[in-house]
């Protein structure tokens, strides 16, 4: 009774349901008045041929001869009689015996199938299910997000109101229950109030509706939203939001603190407690063709190089690296100690021709603005005129076209800029001129984003130093927030994590643990009762109240696991 229960309940929710049942209604309808039109016919036909029937008879008759039973115990004498016989038996075939089932399996049975597998996704979580993270939407943030809650061991929930999706993601083996976003039920069948955090990332009009329900069953949760335009933060932070992320102008802002004008001067990235993590970039130092070993920075700083930068990828490293014109190295220190090494370095002339910035949206908007408070001179390429005139007061020039235009780009200064950043939506455009570029500019930095984390790894062959995706600065984000940490942007996949010394390294030093050359995972620091030592050698040792500070990608941290962790 539970199974048929919630068969009917599809049924009547159904949208297509309704609309075929209106339809085979209506063919039942004129089957009926066919089936009473060929009755009364065979009344006419028999009294002319001096046959006498009753009613029941010609009812009878109809069916087994448009069913093609066609018993022969009533028959016609006459040729109309026949002809009328082969007309009926003809209909019947059409309508009884390929229209009727077609009609059925269509209408009926497959709907059936599809509702016995649309009831297989859970309405509810587990029963018991604690800490846990609601999503409601599946969007390339979530999709980068799960996979690092996947690594975390943290679980998570998407909420689907369409069934089909929803199915797809429980074949999928996604972690999916189906409801509507607007109603109080969802949340509480994903038991809101025990849940670690909520993800709400639907439009903003939406989110608001969204947030006001939770807020309703579970005022003391965490609320994180996503906001499309900067003018609903304010209202999604009244309606109860604890954090409202304006990701877009995010990625703007991010990308634009990895543009540099060529100058030797460290420039912090990210941050662990009062360790700072900064790029710093070779060209015009005396450290080109000098090896990692042979710079010495941490005999003479205390700075530690935990990598390079090699066309967009975080490289490990082992020492005898040599560094050229391209090289951008990753170093960590604190702020003293990374002001004493730009000494070193700094002032040393910058290219003071304008940065180039090829797209005029959302995110390249919020580039161009960032560019411009920190004294960067920045000039905009854009096809639509509206978006240049909006973008205009943050720039020193302004190019309506298309950037794939020669004249365009070398008028626009592509030759002496001494960076590109490239902020159109269109990974397949912003891939086209990523080579472009490095084609006309050999030694030009090139920034960019993406939309897809696939199509990361062509970017890079294309010539982009630097790429980084509206998905991973939303996972990331929403992680940081999980656990309480401060937002840190690195690259495109790349993550600063620590975790206490699994047992099988208890007591070894680096060198013996052969972390960096197994996994190709950078050890940053070892941290001890609040006590963080970044400068770090082969014989260091990672005793059993140690947690080490760790940097590398998601696959890095995988091998990590695999050999270290799962293995101990």
């Amino acid at each position: 009774m539970k199974f048929v229960g919630s068969q009917l309940a599809f049924y009547l929710s159904d949208r297509d349901f309704k609309r075929n049942s209106k339809i085979l209604l209506k063919y039942l309808i004129v089957l009926g008045v066919v089936v009473i039109v060929f009755s009364v016919l065979f009344h006419f036909i028999m009294e002319i041929e001096g046959q006498n029937h009753s009613w029941i008879t010609g009812l009878y008759w109809t069916l087994t001869v448009m069913s093609t039973l066609g018993f022969g115990d009533i028959t016609f004498a006459s040729d109309i009689g026949r002809f009328f016989s082969i007309v009926v038996l003809l209909s019947g075939i059409f309508m009884l015996l390929i229209f009727l089932p077609f009609a059925f399996i269509r209408h009926f049975y497959v709907p059936l199938l599809e509702s016995r597998k649309k009831n297989r996704v859970p309405r509810s979580v587990p029963t018991g299910t604690k800490n846990h993270i609601l999503i409601c939407a599946y969007d390339a943030i979530s999709r980068d997000l799960t996979e690092r809650l996947k690594q975390d061991q943290t679980p998570y929930y998407i909420i689907e109101k369409d069934p089909e999706k929803a199915l797809k993601k429980y074949e999928d083996d996604i972690p999916v229950i189906l409801g509507k976003l607007d109603n109080k039920d969802t949340y509480l069948n994903a038991n809101v109030k025990e849940a670690k955090l909520v993800l709400i990332n639907r439009d903003d009009i939406l989110n608001t509706k969204i947030i006001l329900i939770i807020q309703s069953l579970a005022p003391d949760i965490t609320i994180v939203a996503l906001a499309s335009d900067d003018e609903t933060i304010d209202v999604q932070e009244l309606s109860g939001a604890n954090f409202v992320l304006p990701v877009k102008r995010w990625l703007g802002e991010q990308l634009a603190n990895r543009i540099n004008t060529q100058s030797a001067k460290s420039k912090p990235i990210g941050q662990y407690e009062d360790l700072l993590i900064a790029e710093l970039p070779v060209l015009h130092t005396n450290l080109i063709t000098k090896t990692v070993r042979e710079t010495k920075l941490r005999e003479k700083y205390g700075v530690s190089i935990v990598g390079f930068w090699n066309r967009g990828r975080l490289e490990p490293i082992n020492g005898n690296e040599t560094l050229t014109h391209d090289t951008v190295m990753v170093v960590i220190g604190n702020k003293k100690q990374l002001d004493n090494m730009d000494e070193l370095f700094y002032p040393i002339p910058s290219n003071p021709n304008p940065v180039l910035l090829i797209g005029g949206g959302k995110v390249g908007s919020a580039a161009a603005q960032s560019l411009y408070k920190n004294g960067v001179s920045v000039n905009l390429i854009d096809k639509e005129e509206e978006l240049c005139k909006k973008v205009k007061p943050f720039c020193n020039n302004v190019f309506i076209g298309t950037a794939s235009d020669y004249e365009l780009l070398k008028e626009a200064g592509i030759m002496e800029a001494p960076a590109v950043l490239l902020s159109t939506h269109d990974d397949a455009m912003n891939i086209h001129l990523a080579s472009y570029c490095r084609k006309l500019n050999k030694k030009v930095r090139i920034v960019s984003r993406i939309s897809e984390a696939q199509n990361m790894d062509i970017m890079h062959r294309a010539g982009a130093n630097f790429v980084l995706s509206y998905a991973t600065l939303g996972s990331e984000a929403v992680l940081s927030i999980s656990k309480g940490q401060e937002l840190n942007i690195l690259g495109e996949g790349i993550n600063l994590f620590s975790i206490p010394v699994p047992p099988s390294l208890i007591n070894k030093s680096l060198g013996e643990s052969g972390i960096g050359a197994k996994t190709g995972i950078s050890v940053i620091a070892l941290k001890k009762n609040s006590e963080v030592t970044t400068m770090l050698s082969a014989d260091s040792i990672m005793s059993k109240d140690v947690e080490i500070i760790l940097l590398g990608n998601i696959e890095m941290r995988e091998k990590f696991n695999d050999i270290f962790v799962n293995n101990s």
